[in-house]
This record gives C-alpha cells, sequence and structure tokens, in this order.
C-alpha cells in the first residue's frame, strides 16, 4: 500500500479540469521568472522560447507545478504596470500550456486584471504575494468567479508588528476570511508565511521555527525560501546561487512541519531534500512503492 506523507489529500481543482496533483507526497513549484530584476534569476528567461524552455527542464527534473512571474518582488524592486504586467507573462503561459497540456501551471501576481488573464490563458492556480488584501475586494472576487486555486501569502506594507504570532495569524486569517466571503471554496485556499515579506532575519527564522502554527490555520501551506537574504545572512552568503544548501535546511525543516508544497529555483538540486524528508515524516510507513 502506499505510503502517505500527509494525512489529507489535497482537495484543490483546475478551473480547466485539468487534475492538479493530489499532495500525498510534498510538491515542488518551480519558479520562473519572466522578469529583468528578479533578485536572483533576473533576466535569464526573458522571451517565450527561452521561459518555455526553462518550464521544460524544470518539468523533466520534477517540478509539479510553475509559478509564473512577470514582476518582481524583491525589496526595492520597481512596480510594473498591469499591462505591461500582462504582456510579459501571457506569452510564457500561452507557450508553456501549448507545449505541456497537462502541466499545473500558477500565475505570481496580486493583480486581480492580470489573474484573469492568465487563468483565461491557461493558467490553473493564482499565487498572490500579497494574500489578496492588496488590491481589496478586487482579488477575492476574481478567484471566485475563475474557480481556480489561491495561494494567499503573508504580507504587510510595513514591519511594524505590535505583537509578531497573533499579529501573523490575525493577517493570514483575515485573507482566508476575504477569499471564503467572497465565494471562493475552502479547499481551494492555500497560506504561505511570506518568509522574506515585511520581516527581518530573527522573525523569517522564527515564522519558520514554528511554521507549523501556519499548518493550524487549517489551509496546505506552500514555503517559499529558496535563495532568500536570511538565508545569506546566516550562511554568510552573498550571492543567491550560494544559498542552495541554506535553502534545503529549511526545506527539510518545513516539511517536517507540515508544508505541502515548496517553491525553489533548482528543482533537480531541492527535490532529493524534500524526497527525504518526506521519507523521515513517514517513518515505518514509508515503502519503495510510496516513494517519489
Amino acid at each position: 500500500m502506499k505510503a502517505e506523507t500527509h494525512p489529507h489529500k489535497l482537495q484543490w481543482r483546475s478551473p480547466h479540469g485539468r487534475a492538479l496533483p493530489d499532495g500525498e507526497r510534498t510538491l515542488i513549484m518551480g519558479i520562473l521568472n519572466v522578469t529583468p530584476d528578479s533578485f536572483s534569476d533576473g533576466g535569464k528567461f526573458i522571451g517565450a522560447q527561452a521561459a518555455l524552455e526553462r518550464a521544460g527542464a524544470m518539468l523533466a527534473e520534477g517540478a509539479d507545478v510553475i509559478d509564473i512571474g512577470g514582476e518582481s518582488t524583491r525589496p526595492g524592486h520597481a512596480p510594473v504596470s498591469e499591462a505591461a504586467e500582462i504582456d510579459r507573462i501571457l506569452p510564457v503561459i500561452e507557450a508553456v500550456r501549448g507545449a505541456f497540456p497537462e502541466a499545473a501551471i500558477s500565475a505570481d501576481t496580486y493583480k486581480a486584471g492580470v489573474a484573469r488573464a492568465a487563468v483565461r490563458a491557461g493558467a490553473d492556480i493564482i499565487n498572490d504575494v500579497w494574500g489578496g488584501r492588496f488590491g481589496g475586494e478586487n482579488m477575492a472576487r476574481a478567484a471566485a468567479e475563475l474557480r481556480c486555486p489561491v495561494i494567499l501569502m503573508h504580507n504587510r506594507p510595513a514591519s511594524g508588528y505590535t505583537d509578531f504570532w497573533p499579529d501573523v495569524i490575525a493577517d493570514l486569517r483575515a485573507s482566508i476570511d476575504t477569499m471564503l466571503g467572497a465565494g471562493v471554496e475552502a479547499g481551494q485556499i492555500w497560506t504561505d508565511p511570506g518568509f522574506g515579506f515585511a520581516k527581518n532575519v530573527a522573525q523569517n527564522l522564527e515564522v519558520l521555527k514554528h511554521l507549523s502554527r501556519i499548518v493550524d490555520l487549517g489551509c496546505p501551506v506552500l514555503l517559499a525560501t529558496s535563495r532568500k537574504s536570511t538565508i545569506g545572512s546566516v550562511l554568510k552568503k552573498r550571492m543567491p546561487t550560494e544559498r542552495e544548501d541554506g535553502t534545503a535546511a529549511t526545506l527539510v525543516w518545513g516539511v517536517q512541519q507540515g508544508a505541502r508544497m515548496v517553491r525553489v529555483h533548482d528543482v533537480a538540486r531541492m527535490r532529493p531534500f524534500v524526497e527525504m524528508a518526506d521519507a523521515i515524516r513517514a517513518g515505518a510507513e514509508w515503502t519503495e512503492v510510496g516513494k517519489s
């Protein structure tokens, strides 16, 4: 019998009728930034052909979801208009969908107009770094109308907290309630602790140390720590590409805390760590059949 590393299958559904990964193991989301200024890979995959080749490579390496983003969210990034973001990501979404009809595609955007265009072009999932709250009710209405899964990341305009954990939990509950209030089904909602957003190094480590508190909110959790500056600060690694070992440690910890999906730049390098963490999580229930 196949060993389950997580107690429940995922309930999310693509608005296009495609089967999304069931999540009996920890899923891997591959990052595909089609931006000139992303902190780690800005400018590398601009253009539909370069992006398509990168998507194909990540799928071959074991990515379960391809996350396509057209606006950098690194500190100090230059805002991008809705029209410019659509122009960046739609040709890529269409190319990836055409080449890989069954692949799960996520659009990394906080703009409702971009979300609508992305899903209509073939994206299955919306990954919102502002937790659906940046544009008021707009993203929530869009997600409800599109009937797509939505990932709600913890974020806030300023990093000041009255009481860190109660504030983080309250923020995420507000994001979840906004989606539910707009008519998004509970099984379509994910959360993300927002590692690297509106938090200092100590707070990023704290939110990772006690990730189970966010898991306890009841939504599946995406963990996105890949190559981020907190890892660089701890390990004294200035270049993002030097932070893969630190990234691996965060992923193993996150899987043990209950993360259902991890978002990474280097799928091939991170996959063995995720698989091993799943095996440890399964313990005596692990079998060769149950291995990814």
